[in-house]
């Protein structure tokens, strides 16, 4: 039975909850999260992992059990939650380690990495972006007109994002066995982002996504100075993220490994958890233990 141990840290005012397993002396993982959910989404991959690896899952500010301080008292931006995480890293003593990024965990992954880049020692992508080429145009269409001119004009379609329905069209969508995802999955996060206030954090968030993609070029370049081991394993039937952003890695990292799972979506772990697993576990154990 491995051991998770859901913890708590005061990081620069906040309180920060994560999740974390494995021996401490071992290579460390740092799982990192997408929108519109929390580390829960590790809740099972975690302990595939743990005896082998040190792992690290935080939820990000506004997420899950850490805080939600206001969006006039907080600013909402992916360089803020970088913030945050590299001083929980600092304060945890931890000084090199993998990444795994999905969705929101990618930009801010990325940050971490130009910040710090001999920090990185492995980078996992599970429909997380990089490139431009994996924004599928018909979801993402209006959050850049949202970021573009926020208001009342274009608020009400990026709102409907924190709708259940929405959160729960993340998690089925494209899946070619739903009988698999558990419910509790859209009901819980839709409870948590339906937090006073935290449609405001949201909202925050969703305008500051279009800082993302200017950071391209810079990541490219640190992808092909680097070679950093990469493994991108992949839902092929996500809309919001394609499975053509998994394959545009190897045009900057030549040796990438690019693992395309049919019949999976958004939040590939809920569906096909071994196969992904398999994949990430393999990768690690090659990369980080040889």
């Amino acid at each position: 039975m491995v051991e998770v141990r859901h913890q708590y840290a005061t990081v620069r005012g906040h309180r920060i909850f994560y999740r974390e397993a494995g021996p401490r002396d071992a290579p460390t993982l740092l799982l990192l999260h997408g929108f519109p959910t929390s580390s829960r989404m590790f809740r099972r991959l975690i302990p595939q992992l743990a005896d082998r690896f040190h792992v690290i899952a935080p939820d990000h500010l506004g997420f899950g059990h850490s805080d939600t301080p206001p969006a006039d008292t907080f600013t909402y931006t992916f360089d803020a939650l970088a913030d945050l995480t590299e001083a929980l890293l600092t304060d945890l003593g931890v000084t090199r380690y993998a990444i795994y990024v999905q969705d929101y965990g990618a930009p801010i992954g990325w940050r971490l990495a130009l910040r710090t880049p001999a920090a990185v020692t492995a980078v996992i992508s599970q429909n997380g972006n990089a490139y431009d080429d994996g924004f599928v145009p018909q979801f993402w269409a209006p959050v850049w007109a949202y970021a573009r001119n926020p208001g009342q004009d274009t608020e009400p379609a990026v709102r409907e994002a924190l709708s259940l329905d929405a959160i729960r069209w993340q998690y089925l969508h494209g899946v070619d066995r739903p009988e698999l995802v558990d419910p509790d999955t859209w009901t819980f996060d839709h409870r948590d982002i339906s937090r006073p206030g935290n449609d405001l954090a949201q909202l925050a968030l969703f305008r500051d996504y279009a800082t993302n993609p200017p950071l391209y070029p810079r990541l490219h370049e640190y992808f092909r100075s680097s070679q950093v081991p990469l493994l991108a394993v992949w839902g092929t039937e996500d809309l919001i993220f394609g499975p053509d952003g998994a394959r545009a890695f190897t045009r900057d990292l030549p040796t990438a490994e690019i693992r395309l799972v049919p019949g999976g979506g958004h939040f590939l772990l809920e569906s096909h958890l071994d196969t992904a697993a398999g994949h990430i576990r393999d990768f690690l154990t090659r990369t980080l233990l040889t």
